[in-house]
C-alpha cells in the first residue's frame, strides 16, 4: 500500500490533478457562498444598510486571492513550465592552459526524464536541440536522470544520446538516480540501481563515479572529475570522494568538477582540492522565484546561478525538469560556460 502510494505522489501528473481538484472545490464552495449570502441578503429588513460597507470586502478579496491561484497555477503548469533560457557566461582564470582559452563547456541538469515523457517529450527535444546548437568543446550533466526508476528514460533514450560533444559527454549521478524513492526490497534496490549505472554508457555518455578524466590539447591538459552525490544531510546519498575523485590529477591542473548537491562545494570540494570551477544542480532554482527569492535559498546557501570564493567558482543549473511540472519565474537552464585565461597572465 505505501509503495503504490508513493508511486501515486512521484507521478508528475498526479501534483497537475491535485491542483485541479482543489482549485474546483474551491471554486465552487466560493459560488455556493456567494449564493447563499446574495438570497439571504432579499430576507434581511432595509435598515440592513446600517451593516458596514467593509463586509462586502471579505467576498470581493477571496474572489481576488481565488483567481490569482488560478492563474499562478495555470501559468506555472502549461507556459512557466515549458520556458527555456541559455544563459552564457564567461570565466577567466589564471591558470587556464593557453590551449584551452575560449573552451566551450554546455552544462545540463535535473532532466527528471518520467516528467518529460509523453505531451512533454517536446520540451527535452527543444532542449538538446539548443544544447547541440552551441556546438560545445564538451557537455556535462549534472545528475537526476530519472524520478525514480530507470525505466523511465527509456521513452526519451533516443533525445539524450543525441547529445553531442567534441570532446565527449560526462555526467554524474543524483539523489534521484538512487533507488532511494523506490520502495522495493533490498535485492530490487539493487537491481535498479545496476540498471541506471549501465544507461550512461548506452546513451554515449561518460559517468564518472568519484573518478577524472582529461582532456588534452596537445601537451596541455584539463581535468574533468565527477562527484558521487554528497548531500548535506543523511536524506540524500553522501558519498562524494574528493580524494579518489582527483587521484592522480597534480597541483598545477585545470579542474572542472561534477557535483549533483552545491552543498558539497563549501564542505568538500573548497577545502579539500584546489579545483577552479564546479558545476553543481538539485535545487531547480526552487522552481519559483518572486521578485529574486526563492524557496530553495532557505536551506541552500547557493541555490541558483554563478558563486565566487577568491578565484573559484560554483554555478548551480536550475535544470530541465522537476518530479513536479511546475515553474514561475525560474525557467528550465542550459548554461555555456566560455572558459578563458586571465588577460594579464596572455601577456
Amino acid at each position: 500500500m505505501n509503495r503504490l502510494l508513493l508511486i501515486i505522489l512521484l507521478d508528475p501528473d498526479t501534483y497537475i490533478y491535485i491542483g485541479w481538484a482543489v482549485l474546483t472545490l474551491l471554486s465552487l464552495l466560493l459560488a455556493w457562498l456567494f449564493f447563499r449570502r446574495r438570497h439571504s441578503s432579499h430576507l434581511v429588513p432595509r435598515t440592513s444598510h446600517l451593516v458596514p460597507r467593509t463586509s462586502h470586502l471579505v467576498p470581493r478579496t477571496s474572489l481576488f486571492l481565488l483567481a490569482l491561484a488560478w492563474a499562478v497555477f495555470l501559468y506555472g503548469t502549461y507556459i512557466g513550465f515549458s520556458q527555456l533560457e541559455v544563459r552564457h557566461i564567461e570565466l577567466a582564470f589564471d591558470d587556464l592552459p593557453p590551449s584551452f582559452d575560449g573552451y566551450k563547456i554546455v552544462q545540463f541538469s535535473d532532466v527528471h526524464a518520467g516528467t518529460m515523457t509523453g505531451r512533454r517529450r517536446h520540451l527535452l527535444e527543444e532542449a538538446i536541440d539548443s544544447i547541440n546548437a552551441q556546438q560545445a568543446d564538451m557537455v556535462v550533466f549534472t545528475g537526476d536522470l530519472q524520478n525514480i526508476v530507470p525505466e523511465e528514460i527509456e521513452p526519451v533514450a533516443d533525445l539524450l544520446s543525441s547529445v553531442k560533444a567534441r570532446d565527449g559527454v560526462f555526467s554524474v549521478l543524483g539523489n534521484h538516480d538512487y533507488p532511494m524513492y523506490f520502495k522495493g526490497d533490498e535485492f530490487e534496490k539493487y537491481e535498479k540501481m545496476g540498471l541506471r549505472m549501465n544507461i550512461d554508457e548506452q546513451l554515449g555518455w561518460t559517468l564518472l563515479v568519484n573518478e577524472r578524466r582529461f582532456i588534452r590539447r596537445g601537451n596541455e591538459r584539463i581535468v574533468i572529475g565527477g562527484m558521487d552525490n554528497d548531500g548535506a544531510t543523511e536524506r540524500f546519498p553522501q558519498n562524494g570522494d574528493v580524494q579518489q575523485t582527483l587521484f592522480g590529477v597534480r597541483l598545477h591542473d585545470f579542474i572542472v568538477m561534477l557535483e549533483h548537491d552545491p552543498t558539497a562545494w563549501r564542505r568538500k570540494i573548497l577545502p579539500h582540492s584546489h579545483t577552479q570551477l564546479t558545476l553543481s544542480g538539485h535545487t531547480h532554482g526552487g522552481q519559483v522565484s518572486l521578485f529574486g527569492w526563492t524557496p530553495a535559498s532557505i536551506t541552500y546557501h547557493e541555490s541558483r546561478g554563478l558563486y565566487q570564493a577568491g578565484k573559484r567558482y560554483l554555478y548551480v543549473n536550475s535544470g530541465l525538469g522537476g518530479v513536479v511540472p511546475f515553474r514561475l519565474g525560474t525557467p528550465a537552464e542550459i548554461v555555456v560556460i566560455t572558459l578563458r585565461r586571465n588577460e594579464i597572465m596572455k601577456e
